[in-house]
């Protein structure tokens, strides 16, 4: 096998300044886009040896052809290049964002003569402010309904106003008091801008000013016994305050920021973007991003930013993550330009252009501690649940899963697609409470009332453990046995599996396969999946098999895996904490009460263990004396 490719430059012909390069491949389609400090030094981690490589960069070295690159200036400059290529090429092994929905957004059309505000999902309007997005329509309409009682501004179509002006008549909103009705002269053009002005400087952040003008009209009004003047003021602080009780409190007045979650495994990453204006969540977007490299979250934050800022978004000044990447103070430069040029252009969405403030320059941080950082947790969280979400849908979607399982048939060369399909994991805790899992998958969904446990009493390793849990379970496989109920009463192993799955590389598939080779199983395929890269290892195979990093297959292979490793980890921990409390129901004067007391109270095992004696006094019901003994009993 060679070192390397052929088409490798040589190393004195690279240079050393910042830049951005390109790999092509025969047909001179881009495959990737990187930037670097220093071009030589980036370029030479992709030509080292390449069994040293990463196996998904050296399927991408191996498809290329060629490499390419462009010096510039500054690290900025290359960032900039790196952002303008992907979106050019969309090369397949950079990341590739799968959120292809628009969201609507409520929009206020300051450049036309008389403005309007509507709920649209276009963002090319001429001179108009945005404010959003927002996840459901539902939701914006109903913020609309209820600012027009305290802003009536026009919100027809330009057909309804034409109309309504050549009859001399006006349009419901007008005679119900949610519009002013320009259309027919009861306010001018002027004044109906203005109205426009002040609803969108309330939606950019400024609600407490409002307010608080309000409330001095109406009490100046009912001063001067003006009683119906001071009642339509107190209706407008109804309707105000009701639309901002729609949006969560979380900051102070004075913060607008931008708020990013993201949750990502190997093979997928899911990003929440929370927008924060004047303390208050004012919309909330998601989507989801895959992986065909390795991506760390630092890079990953990089690339999700470009991407939530590239439609014209105005970034405020404010912008937390969850990590910083290396670049970080060139990545703020971008994203001060972003705000400045869009908020001095007009027509965008975002504080900068809403609020009519100085574009400033934007931050990127770490939220580490307060009411930020809670609200950033937060964010964190909806991330995690939107990508487990995204994994039940997928899983779930039928063509997803027909095709997941005719490409595993195709990769390992199996006759038959595999319908049955079993995963074993082992988990144990320092080689104590081995236990190993068993879970099914059938059409590519999970039977979970085949799924099954083992208690293994003592194991060398954790091949070994594979090859026990393996020849338990074939010990039940045999030609004569049924592969169905009978008498009504299920089989502990109804059905012959397809294809049997282990968690690990090389050493755990070579167990297995000696587990089937001592039963005398022949028929069924056997692979393991190696988690820090994604392999698929076939028996006696020198070479793992490397399926499309955003594939269905390893999509499958992953949740299986991953199922496994869960419902191992599950069952040893319920044998750590029965053995606990076995242990502790032996310590005089400490019942099954005070047990489930201390558990509760620590909330694990292992936080117990390492408490000391004067924490775990603190438990209800639990005295120095049987602290001391706990403490002591645990130690042993």
């Amino acid at each position: 096998m060679v070192d390397t490719v052929s088409y490798r430059p040589k190393a004195g012909e690279i240079p050393t300044q910042p830049g951005v390069y390109r790999f092509r491949d025969a047909a001179a389609r881009v495959l990737y886009v990187g930037k670097a400090k220093n071009l030589r030094a980036r370029l030479s981690n992709y030509f080292a040896p390449l069994p040293s490589l990463h196996e998904r960069t050296r399927r991408m070295v191996l498809s290329a052809s060629s490499v390419e690159w462009t010096v510039v200036g500054t690290e900025f400059e290359a960032l900039q290049l790196e952002f303008t290529w992907i979106k050019e090429f969309n090369p397949p092994f950079n990341v590739q964002f799968k959120d292809d929905k628009s969201y609507p957004y409520l929009a206020i059309t300051l450049g036309e003569p008389v403005p309007r505000v509507l709920v649209t999902r276009n963002k090319n309007l001429k001179d108009a402010r945005y404010f959003g997005p927002y996840t459901k329509v539902w939701a914006i309409r109903e913020t609309v309904d209820l600012m027009l009682k305290a802003f009536p501004m026009r919100s027809c179509s330009d057909a309804t106003y034409k109309r309504a002006e050549q009859t001399g008549r006006p349009c419901l909103l007008g005679d119900i008091g949610k519009c002013a009705a320009p259309c027919v002269g009861r306010v001018t053009k002027e004044e109906h801008k203005s109205i426009a002005l002040d609803f969108a400087s309330f939606m950019a952040g400024n609600d407490s000013k409002y307010l608080g003008d309000l409330g001095k009209s109406m009490k100046t009004a009912a001063a001067a016994q003006d009683y119906e003047g001071a009642a339509k003021f107190r209706d407008r602080i109804v309707a105000l305050e009701t639309a901002l009780s729609k949006s969560a409190i979380v900051l102070g007045d004075d913060v607008d920021a931008d708020i990013f979650g993201i949750a990502h495994d190997e093979l997928a990453a899911a990003v929440q973007q929370f927008m924060v204006r004047g303390g208050r969540i004012r919309g909330v977007r998601g989507w989801v991003v895959d992986k065909e490299l390795d991506v760390e979250l630092g890079e990953l934050v990089e690339t999700v930013l470009q991407n939530a800022y590239e439609d014209g978004s105005v970034p405020p000044r404010q912008v937390v993550v969850p990590e910083l990447p290396a670049d970080s103070r060139e990545l703020e430069l971008w994203l001060t330009g972003v705000r400045g040029g869009q908020a001095q252009g007009g027509g965008a969405q975002g504080e900068g252009a809403q609020g009519g403030r100085a574009p400033g320059k934007v931050t990127l941080r770490v939220a580490q501690r307060g009411d930020l950082a809670a609200l950033a947790q937060t964010v964190g969280t909806n991330a995690r649940n939107a990508l487990v979400l995204y994994k039940t849908r997928r899983s779930g979607d039928f063509v997803a899963r027909s095709q997941a399982l005719a490409d595993i048939q195709e990769a390992l060369g199996m006759d038959d697609a595999p319908l049955r399909m079993e995963c074993y994991d082992v988990s144990h805790l320092s080689g104590t409470n081995i236990v190993a899992s068993m879970v099914v998958f059938e059409d590519g969904l999970p039977r979970k009332d085949q799924y099954r446990r083992f208690s293994i009493p003592e194991s060398t390793d954790d091949t070994e453990s594979i090859y026990q849990t393996l020849s338990r379970r074939l010990a039940h496989l045999s030609d004569d046995t049924p592969t169905s109920e009978e008498d009504g009463a299920p089989r502990k192993f109804a059905y012959r599996p397809n294809l049997l799955i282990v968690d690990g590389g090389q050493p755990q598939v070579s167990a297995a396969a000696r587990a089937l080779r001592d039963a005398g199983i022949t028929g069924i395929q056997l692979c393991g999946i190696a988690k820090r890269l994604e392999e698929i290892w076939l028996p006696d195979s020198d070479y793992p098999v490397i399926l499309p990093r955003n594939s269905d297959a390893l999509f499958l292979f992953q949740r299986i895996r991953d199922e496994a490793h869960r419902f191992a980890i599950t069952y040893q921990r319920q044998r750590r904490a029965r053995d606990v409390t076995s242990i502790l129901a032996e310590i005089p004067g400490l019942g099954p009460a005070r047990v489930r007391e201390l558990l509760r109270h620590f909330g694990s095992v292992t936080q117990l263990r390492a408490a000391r004696p004067d924490a775990i006094a603190e438990v209800k019901g639990i005295g120095p004396a049987i602290a001391d003994a706990v403490f002591e009993r645990l130690r042993d």
